[in-house]
């Protein structure tokens, strides 16, 4: 166990194509309870890292499966984020006292944690519904819109 608790928390803001259902992110706060950081470039990579796997996670990584089996045959399938999915990143650093060395506190991927429901969030506000599986993909962003939208 970690002798440091880590927290964060973040705000996602989303471009929902309403005739597609595809979902972009635009832009992601993420404001991180920090101790002393010693190295600001690596804790910087650490943030936008966990926050491009977050991304990943919410919108796009599907490991299919059938009875318990995986049937994604390859990773050719498995779609991950590219760099033009990598929204802007504001980041907050909230410093508190750690319990290392010069009050130093880990970050390590604690910032993948709340991206995924950011995400989902605000999809939900801008489309009025809430997305209820990951990943967040345009079909399922139809179905929940049509959930809401009175029978034609």
């Amino acid at each position: 166990r970690s002798p440091s608790l880590q927290f964060c928390a973040q705000a996602a803001e989303v471009e929902v194509d309403p005739e597609t259902g595809q979902v972009r992110v635009r832009r992601i706060a993420a404001v991180n309870d920090v101790g002393t950081i010693i190295n600001e470039i690596g804790h910087q990579g650490q943030v936008e890292g966990s926050v491009v796997q977050g991304i990943g996670y919410a919108l796009m990584e599907e490991l299919a499966t059938e009875q318990g089996r995986i049937t994604t045959s390859s990773l050719g399938e498995y779609k991950l984020p590219t760099l033009e999915d990598i929204p802007d990143l504001v980041t907050i650093n909230v410093q508190s006292t750690g319990p290392g060395p010069f009050n130093a506190m880990g970050i390590g991927e604690t910032p993948i944690v709340p991206t995924a429901a950011a995400i989902a969030n605000a999809v939900a506000d801008a489309i009025g519904a809430p997305v209820t599986q990951l990943p967040i993909l345009p079909e399922r962003v139809l179905e929940a819109r049509s959930t809401i939208l009175p029978e034609s």
